[in-house]
């Protein structure tokens, strides 16, 4: 399975539209998975022309908005592999990470790969035995208006891995 994934577009607070190489990016996905920060429900429309779309809420997303592709998270199985779909990593205080815990500790053994976004920065990294990919901004890296990046999560035979795509 091939999954797109996208993260805070701010769509129309910050800009007015996503990024024209989105389509080539994604072209032949089975599933989109956006991170958060959406702001206009209208881009989950629009990335249902390329394919099925699941929504984390960010902490810029209207409350108030009803649409049923967008909760707090989504938990998935991708053929084995337990993802989990948030906005933002948990976090923990700065005394937890001084006696050497991590916020993600607690998802040790029950999820395999999360997906999140909120930093506007692109990681793939591993914690442990979690896969853990933020695909940055497609429309705000760093917080500058321009073409960002998306993920491309590919998960085959078991295997799960992710490439960053820059939409410039």
């Amino acid at each position: 399975m091939r999954i797109g994934i996208i993260s805070d577009t701010h769509i129309p607070q910050q800009v007015d539209s996503l990024p024209q190489k989105l389509n080539e990016v994604f072209q032949g996905v089975d599933l989109i998975l956006h991170a958060g920060d959406i702001c206009e429900p209208s881009v989950l429309d629009e990335l249902e022309r390329i394919a099925p779309v699941l929504a984390a809420l960010g902490d810029d997303d209207p409350v108030t908005v009803y649409d049923a592709r967008m909760k707090r998270s989504h938990r998935i199985t991708i053929d084995g592999h337990r993802l989990w779909l948030t906005h933002s990593l948990p976090t923990l205080s700065h005394n937890d990470w001084y006696k050497g815990v991590s916020p993600l500790d607690p998802f040790t053994g029950t999820t395999d790969i999360i997906v999140f976004g909120h930093t506007h920065i692109p990681r793939i990294d591993y914690h442990k035995n979690i896969f853990l990919v933020g695909p940055g901004s497609a429309t705000l890296p760093s917080y500058v208006p321009k073409p960002g990046t998306v993920a491309i999560l590919t998960v085959v035979n078991g295997k799960a891995e992710a490439t960053i795509e820059q939409l410039k």
